[in-house]
């Protein structure tokens, strides 16, 4: 997911943000969809099974929806017994993913990159953010998201690579933002089951209108102006490119009263984004 850099700081001191909104510069730092075409070999008449049933067994254990809408993970539950997730990254490992067809791959990488996810917060109890979680390396970086956290076919993976050099430039599916967590409110829910091949339709559009239909994602106020998430300004390209371009892409997921706002609407107005960590409230457990 996007993180800003320290670098973007100096920035902002030295231009004023009357200027250029504080969302626009974080876009400037947000990655970029760069292939890496070592992961684009797949098959696609392989009929190869993954086993996420460890994966989803933890979800289904400690994933729960709060009571603002927003699903919450019990952090602090699975720390207690972890053996389940810690198993099933190992296995995850030794995924000969080339030879899978591309819903498997897709299923693949977007569960990996959720279990390495709650797997950081579960090393690093007391965070307040992920982003407390420094430990990419270089002189500019920050936060987890650089740092390698896997190896798969003898190649050493972060999530970034994951995300914005796999995921986006060969999938090409804006849903993919809805499919991914960064263990922060702002975030599209993490899905409170696997992501499976046979399912993955339905699932991912399931996401997309879950995140939004909540106010976390798009919403109307007062003065009749649409206030988006920031992924949507950070990763517009992927969302048509424009503004016009983001809000005929809500439009296929939206119901009731944002639906018929969307409809006349032309621009957004503001965006915003909350990475407090996705841990239960009150916090009896994270």
């Amino acid at each position: 997911m996007p993180y800003l850099r320290p670098l973007l700081w100096v920035l902002v001191a030295v231009f004023s943000l009357s200027q250029v909104q504080a969302a626009s510069w974080e876009r400037l730092f947000a990655p970029k969809s760069d292939l890496w075409e070592v992961w684009t070999p797949h098959d696609p008449a392989s009929t190869v099974q993954v086993d996420h049933s460890g994966w989803d067994a933890v979800l289904k254990t400690h994933a729960m929806p709060g009571p603002d809408g927003v699903m919450r993970f019990d952090y602090r539950g699975l720390a207690a017994n972890r053996a389940g997730l810690d198993s099933y990254l190992e296995t995850m490992g030794a995924v000969p993913v080339s030879a899978l067809n591309r819903p498997a791959q897709f299923a693949y990488w977007v569960n990996l990159y959720n279990a390495l996810t709650v797997r950081l917060i579960v090393d690093n109890p007391g965070v307040e953010t992920i982003r407390d979680i420094d430990i990419s390396p270089g002189l500019f970086a920050s936060g987890p998201w650089d740092a390698e956290l896997i190896t798969v076919q003898g190649r050493p993976l972060t999530l970034n690579q994951i995300e914005h050099r796999i995921l986006r430039p060969i999938f090409k599916d804006p849903r993919i933002h809805y499919a991914v967590n960064c263990a922060s409110i702002g975030c599209p829910d993490l899905r409170a089951e696997a992501f499976v091949p046979d399912r993955l339709e339905a699932q991912l559009n399931a996401q997309a209108a879950t995140f939004i239909n909540h106010p976390r994602g798009a919403r109307i106020d007062g003065d009749g102006n649409l206030h988006v998430s920031s992924i949507f300004v950070w990763f517009r390209e992927d969302f048509g490119g424009t503004e016009t371009g983001v809000i005929e892409h809500m439009l296929r997921y939206a119901r009731g009263g944002l639906r018929g706002h969307l409809t006349i609407l032309r621009q957004i107005s503001g965006d915003d984004y909350d990475w407090q960590l996705n841990k239960p409230v009150p916090d009896r457990a994270g």
